[in-house]
């Protein structure tokens, strides 16, 4: 769940993980022009981005609240229970769609805990580029990281067993839809933690180009929720993109079921717009 930041005593725009994805898959499907290349395979990644943190289903479902702020737990506010086990899930989850799919995932929650393999440099809240373990769990999450490692192995085996896919699994080309990922993931925390007063100029680095080739692709706010992008990744010369959510007043006591009073209020929709500068 993504707890967007508000200006004190504001109402905060809350979305589901699934929300999330839904705007990392509209930059997904959006990105691609005469200097960016569009992923291969095509609907293999576009997939992996539209699911790759489904893991969180459950806790979206039945919310808790972190009392010190009156808020959901989630990307924003405080820790939320379980959330250590979307590192598998959410591979799982991929991995019954396809073998691709399920190591994209994999290397995806692996490199959550590992500075997204260097190829980042967005900070989540002010935070780090990992996510950071807690001492208690320390043994629990390397368990969790060395299964994925495991599983990243199995899976390319399987890839490299058949040659429709064995070309997907070399290191250059699975290093760039790792990267496309991370980007269509970073892009969409911009706008899903970041109040529009609260985004500034941000550089994503490593934006692949190609297999061989990355740019740093810079946003700057321009007000009124228009971004110019340079260079600009998309399709065409505007893009306009929208995140659905709720917004949420702070509260003081749990209600009595905080799933029902969170997913009872008007749903809502925050609209972006990229410019190609």
């Amino acid at each position: 769940m993504m707890i967007q930041n508000a200006p004190e005593g504001e109402k905060r725009f809350i979305s589901t993980m699934v929300e999330h994805l839904d705007l990392c898959e509209q930059f997904g499907r959006a990105f691609g022009n005469d200097q960016f290349e569009r992923p291969e395979p095509f609907d293999e990644v576009i997939f992996a981005v539209a699911h790759h943190d489904r893991g969180w289903d459950d806790a979206d479902a039945a919310p808790v609240l972190h009392e010190p702020s009156g808020y959901p737990c989630g990307l924003g506010t405080g820790p939320v229970p379980g959330v250590l086990d979307t590192s598998k899930r959410s591979p799982d989850f991929n991995e019954a769609r396809h073998a691709y799919c399920g190591l994209l995932s994999s290397l995806h929650s692996w490199g959550l805990y590992n500075d997204r393999y260097g190829v980042s440099e967005f900070s989540v809240l002010g935070g780090g580029k990992s996510v950071p373990i807690p001492p208690k769990d320390e043994d629990y999450v390397h368990g969790l990281l060395d299964g994925e490692i495991a599983r990243q192995e199995r899976l390319k085996a399987v890839l490299a067993g058949d040659p429709a896919t064995a070309g997907w699994i070399e290191e250059g080309a699975l290093m760039r839809n790792y990267k496309f990922l991370q980007f269509m993931d970073t892009l969409a925390l911009y706008f899903n933690l970041r109040h529009a007063g609260d985004r500034s100029s941000e550089t994503f680095v490593h934006v692949p180009m190609s297999e061989a080739v990355d740019a740093e692709v810079t946003v700057t706010p321009m007000g009124n929720d228009r971004y110019a992008v340079t260079p600009f990744p998309f399709n065409g010369e505007v893009l306009e993109v929208r995140c659905k959510g709720r917004y949420f007043k702070a509260v003081s006591d749990a209600p009595t079921d905080l799933g029902a009073h969170l997913y009872g209020l008007p749903g809502d929709e925050q609209v972006h717009i990229l410019e190609a500068a």
